[in-house]
């Protein structure tokens, strides 16, 4: 596997990262913001620089790039793939009761035959993740691992864009299926807040809305809490997320977070990037900044542990807006940890989501939702 990364910003223009490929690769990923992948000049520039490769773009929350965070920017990563063939498919999506529909049909798109691993880049607004991860699971074979992202648009929550070899649009669903023996795929997922308050239990909700906690207005609950900070409301709520323990379908237990995306004053009432099922315990989770740096620096050892001993060529991180906002100027601290455990090697390419994919352990097959977690997938070709 051979890499290129560029990037372009306002200030530097475009900068050459690495050295150029020589061969044509197969796969680009550019991330960016909604202002420049808005902007047909710049589609056309990228079509331009890699005119046979098959062309992925996403809005975000910030990008990822090497040891960089970035707004935006155009970040680029160019992969070469010696011994992998790779597969896509994508879909449209209208709204968030279509997300299982459209999850199982992407899974079933793929051809089966050599499949080994899919990578999901999904518009963060319209979809409920919990449903779409749970389509995929029906679509794709059970030995088959998934990770990936909900796509950003900063702090607006308005609209997020995918391109995929055209325009980017909004509410598109793209999958990335990898094929053969030769490729070795790593994951890892952690958080590293902090619970705070009193265990409570979900009362009332329906699909991703969450109505009730211990019988009461969800949403004159939570305001409790976050006291003055509640005036910034849904905004503010990606500081304070509510963790789940939610029942596995092997009969064992997890805890993924959830964050907030909106909030409806008449019905007291919130909406979370993905399900909260009724009768699950909650905790309402606060940040410590030490934690979040760990939580990235475990989750990459994570996705290097099936690797073994050669370290990883590509690493594609997807980390929480929730994180970057509440790190601040420390946020490359997470980056520099991550780089700390996949080594020098790894070309390291990603952005700021509103939800990140994965399954809970580097073991595990079953892909869920998550929120306020670094997950990452690393990459090598034996």
């Amino acid at each position: 596997m051979k890499t290129e990364q560029k990037k372009w910003t306002k200030k530097g223009g475009w900068e050459q990262l690495s050295s150029p490929l020589e061969k044509t690769p197969q796969w680009v990923l550019v991330f960016s913001s909604k202002a420049l992948l808005g902007d047909k000049k710049v589609f056309q520039e990228m079509r331009a620089m890699y005119p046979e490769s098959r062309l992925l773009m996403c809005t975000t929350a910030g990008e990822i790039i090497g040891n960089e965070v970035l707004d935006d920017s155009l970040s680029v990563t160019a992969v070469y793939f010696e011994k992998t063939r790779l597969e896509f498919s994508e879909a449209d999506i209208k709204a968030g009761p279509e997300s299982f529909a459209v999850g199982r049909k992407l899974g079933a798109s793929l051809p089966k035959d050599g499949l080994s691993h899919v990578m999901v880049f999904s518009d963060g607004l319209k979809v409920n993740g919990t449903a779409l991860v749970r389509g995929l699971a029906e679509g794709l074979p059970a030995n088959v691992s998934a990770t990936g992202g909900l796509v950003g648009d900063g702090t607006d929550f308005k609209t997020t864009l995918i391109g995929f070899d055209k325009m980017p649009e909004e509410g598109k669903i793209v999958v990335v299926g990898f094929y053969g023996k030769d490729l070795k795929v790593g994951y890892g997922s952690l958080g590293g807040w902090d619970a705070f308050g009193p265990e409570r239990v979900i009362t009332k909700s329906k699909d991703n809305v969450l109505y009730e906690l211990d019988g009461k207005p969800a949403l004159s609950l939570y305001k409790e809490y976050l006291g003055d900070q509640a005036k910034g409301l849904p905004s503010s709520g990606l500081l304070f997320p509510l963790a789940l323990r939610l029942k596995t379908d092997t009969g064992g237990e997890v805890e993924v977070v959830r964050t907030l995306l909106a909030v409806d004053e008449k019905n007291q009432s919130m909406t979370f990037a993905g399900d909260m099922p009724e009768r699950s315990p909650a905790k309402l989770m606060k940040a410590n900044f030490d934690r979040l740096i760990d939580g990235a620096s475990g989750a990459a050892g994570m996705s290097v542990e099936p690797l073994g001993k050669t370290p990883p060529d590509l690493a594609i991180l997807i980390s929480c807006i929730g994180r970057k906002l509440v790190l601040r100027e420390r946020v490359e601290e997470e980056i520099e940890a991550v780089r700390a455990a996949v080594g020098k090697k790894a070309a390291i390419i990603g952005f700021y989501s509103y939800g990140e994919l994965c399954p809970t352990a580097p073991t595990e097959k079953q892909c869920q939702l998550h929120n306020q977690t670094m997950t990452i997938t690393t990459f090598r070709e034996a």
